[in-house]
């Protein structure tokens, strides 16, 4: 089976070095994440496309190769084909025929032919002569030019025919990769998660920066959140999970700063640790989530004020985004059901605070800071790879990992909905309940002290991550399932 994916139109419309830069880019993208579910899958770089073939005895892994092209950054769509070596025009319409007769059956249909090459007839031609085949031979309702139901989609290069059997849409933008990493601070809310996306979708390798206010149970929220993001747009590229504890600088300004300057003041201090951090990992723009007006430190003079306690580039993709966008947006992605189960820490909550912010003033409070709470924060930080979360969670050792169950167990299948729609776990004989992780917290509440529940997912990331953090607040009968393979 034959996939043709087309580029994002703005890299058609750079210089040819760099156009082929990132085509290269993008193959070695879909290369890397397509052969983790089929390895003799081949993909091929062109001038203009890129060809990906499943082999015909992996077909069973159609769906998960089609998911993974609609989300990698540079695929504008992808066209499902037929290749067939190029004949006479009753032989492209024969070839035609058997794959759109049931389609067009009681509707509407045009006939749309792509060339390039020399040939002795013209697109318009071979669009006639099909569409009149396809006219004559089948139930359909008739050729609209204008607004069809269905189109019959084909190419032909040189001497090869490709009928366009399905086309599926892509995320667009550039390769990842193909552009300077950034840092995105995120807190798990709904604007840093959106905002983390749309560099990563812009072809910026993004690190993620958590300030933690709250604890191990907002850390291992905001975990989440950003593997997800990794794990569904980024998995081509190796990225870093950065926790700096920042509850004692959160401290140092509610004893020296005056109400009215507590959030600007926290912003700039978030400022000035990330710019260590970036410093160290060689990488000059730091990505935020806010909005120009959006809570009382996004205003314009006060954004003026935060920048410059920065000499990086501040990157604000959402900065004239309404909340309810961002919100819809958090939606598309399949994080909104995570996202708003995080608990937000707000660190300051200021009186009447200033949204004309003076450089003086702020400069004035700051003197009052131990600027050594703040770079022991940052030397005290903790780096993982975002793909090793799992094993640098300090899992507990009494948290048990199951492979049998017995009778008074139940197995929690904690996978999203749409993942245990799609891939059922199928244990006969077994009490299975589906709760998604993200609901467990309310759920466990109302579960039986006198039996065991083995907690479920496909890679074992997300069940780890919950028992840890379940058994911490007193649910010591929450374990793990993880059946043999």
């Amino acid at each position: 089976m034959k996939f043709i994916v087309k580029l994002f139109p703005e890299i058609t419309i750079k210089s040819r070095p760099v156009r082929k830069r990132f085509i290269q880019r993008l193959q070695n993208n879909l290369q890397i994440q397509l052969k983790r579910i089929v390895d003799e899958i081949t993909v091929s770089g062109f001038w203009d496309k890129i060809e990906v073939v499943l082999p015909e005895e992996s077909i069973n892994s159609y769906e998960a190769v089609c998911d993974v092209m609609q989300r990698t950054p540079g695929v504008q769509f992808f066209i499902q084909v037929t290749e067939f070596p190029l004949g006479d025009f009753q032989d492209v319409f024969e070839k035609t025929l058997p794959l759109y007769i049931e389609r067009i059956k009681g509707k509407t249909f045009k006939v749309r032919v792509k060339r390039s090459g020399k040939h002795e007839f013209t697109s318009v031609d071979l669009e006639r002569y099909v569409g009149g085949g396809l006219l004559q031979h089948c139930e359909s309702a008739g050729v609209d030019v204008h607004k069809p139901d269905v189109y019959v989609d084909m190419e032909v290069r040189d001497q090869r025919l490709y009928i366009v059997e399905k086309q599926l849409q892509g995320l667009g933008g550039y390769p990842l990769g193909s552009q300077e990493a950034v840092l995105s601070l995120i807190s798990g809310g709904f604007d840093s998660v959106v905002a983390s996306y749309m560099t990563m979708r812009r072809g910026s390798k993004t690190h993620f920066l958590f300030f933690n206010l709250g604890g191990k149970a907002h850390e291992i929220g905001v975990q989440q959140v950003a593997l997800h993001l990794w794990q569904r747009y980024g998995s081509s590229a190796r990225v870093k999970f950065i926790s700096v504890p920042f509850d004692e600088v959160v401290g140092d300004i509610l004893q020296n700063v005056h109400h009215s300057h507590m959030g600007v003041v926290l912003k700039r201090q978030m400022m000035r640790a990330a710019e260590q951090v970036a410093d160290f990992m060689k990488i000059d723009a730091i990505v935020t989530g806010e909005s120009i007006a959006q809570v009382s430190s996004q205003t314009i003079p006060n954004l003026t004020v935060i920048d410059q306690a920065t000499s990086k580039l501040v990157i604000r993709p959402l900065i004239t985004m309404d909340k309810q966008e961002i919100v819809d947006k958090t939606k598309a992605l399949g994080c909104f059901d995570i996202v708003k189960m995080i608990p937000e820490y707000c660190g300051v909550i200021s009186d009447r605070p200033t949204t004309q912010a003076k450089m003086t003033k702020v400069l004035e409070e700051e003197a009052c800071l131990d600027m050594d709470v703040l770079n022991k924060a940052v030397v005290d930080c903790k780096v993982i790879a975002i793909d090793q979360i799992i094993e640098n969670l300090d899992v507990q050792s009494d948290i048990e990992a199951m492979s049998k169950v017995s009778e008074n167990q139940v197995i929690v299948d904690v996978r999203a909905p749409n993942e245990q729609e799609r891939k059922p776990l199928n244990m006969p004989g077994c009490e299975i309940i589906l709760v998604p992780f993200y609901e467990l917290e309310a759920a466990v509440v109302t579960w039986s002290e006198n039996k065991e529940y083995l907690l479920y997912c496909d890679k074992g990331v997300m069940s780890r991550l919950h028992a840890q953090n379940l058994q911490e607040k007193g649910f010591n009968h929450v374990k793990i399932f993880r059946p043999l393979v």
